[in-house]
């Protein structure tokens, strides 16, 4: 795999190839609850809608460089990464130009491997970096996936949310077999919860007897101030720090965290035996 764990000890890509599951608003709220926590994080925004863009509070006509011109080998990632408004967060922006980009880098060599090349050559240190992946599963997914250590898969509380899921399931495998073989899924994120409904908690039973510990114990509420905060170009936690999405996705931060501990720890003890 190509990236150097002297730059950033962990690459999380948050993917599924269903829109409107919460993908984006995980990305960038997670990324500044990990912030929160003390933790340096990049969010990579490869989605051409742009939306973690936005969210954080950057126009992407304004920018004269973004992933689009790293990925052409124009500029270097370095160079386009910008800070937020929250303290330990920064962002390497996406733009609508992307749209086009599995046909310009169809010849590319290993062109499968750009992301991880592209992170390799980050001189800048993070403790994490999150991909924010575009719904579908093309060359920028695939990129993304290559490139992580870990995918974690936002999944909405809805009808046939397990069905959804065989898509991303398989290209996880393929990318592990072909290209990754490190590659593992950080967790499956249940995300527009509303405990009134039996349906979410039909869904939250569904997920956890199908793939038990690798749904995260902490799960995503439908919350008003969760979706308002995009529109104001903030992450929830300085739109509105007491809201219940805010705390809920604090929350998941600490599992996750106190999840990537666990699993150093068993590695540690496999490798001393």
């Amino acid at each position: 795999m190509w990236y150097c764990s002297m730059v950033c000890q962990k690459i999380i890509s948050i993917s599924n190839q269903k829109g409107g599951v919460g993908k984006t608003t995980t990305a960038i709220n997670l990324g500044s609850s990990l912030a929160l926590l003390g933790k340096r994080t990049l969010i990579v925004d490869l989605d051409p809608q742009a939306n973690a863009t936005t969210g954080l509070g950057i126009d992407p006509s304004t920018l004269s460089h973004h992933i689009y011109h790293v990925l052409l080998e124009q500029a270097d990632l370095d160079s386009i990464i910008l800070p937020t408004k929250l303290p330990g967060l920064s962002l390497a922006p996406s733009h609508t130009d992307l749209v086009g980009v599995d046909v310009e880098l169809m010849d590319a060599p290993m062109r499968e491997r750009l992301v991880s090349r592209i992170i390799s050559d980050m001189k800048t240190s993070f403790d994490y970096v999150l991909i924010d992946c575009p719904p579908s599963l093309g060359l920028l997914t695939l990129n993304a996936l290559t490139s992580s250590d870990s995918l974690l898969i936002p999944v909405q509380c809805e009808y046939y949310a397990l069905e959804g899921l065989k898509s991303i399931l398989n290209t996880f495998q393929l990318v592990k077999k072909r290209l990754n073989p490190s590659l593992s899924i950080a967790g499956f994120l249940l995300t527009m919860f509303d405990s009134r409904t039996r349906l979410s908690h039909e869904v939250e039973n569904n997920m956890r007897s199908h793939f038990d510990s690798q749904v995260f114990h902490t799960v995503i509420p439908r919350n008003t101030r969760l979706c308002e905060a995009p529109s104001f170009g903030q992450p929830i936690c300085l739109y509105d720090i007491s809201s219940k999405g805010a705390q809920n996705y604090l929350l998941l931060a600490k599992e996750l965290l106190t999840r990537e501990v666990k699993n150093e720890g068993e590695v540690s003890s496999r490798q001393g035996n």
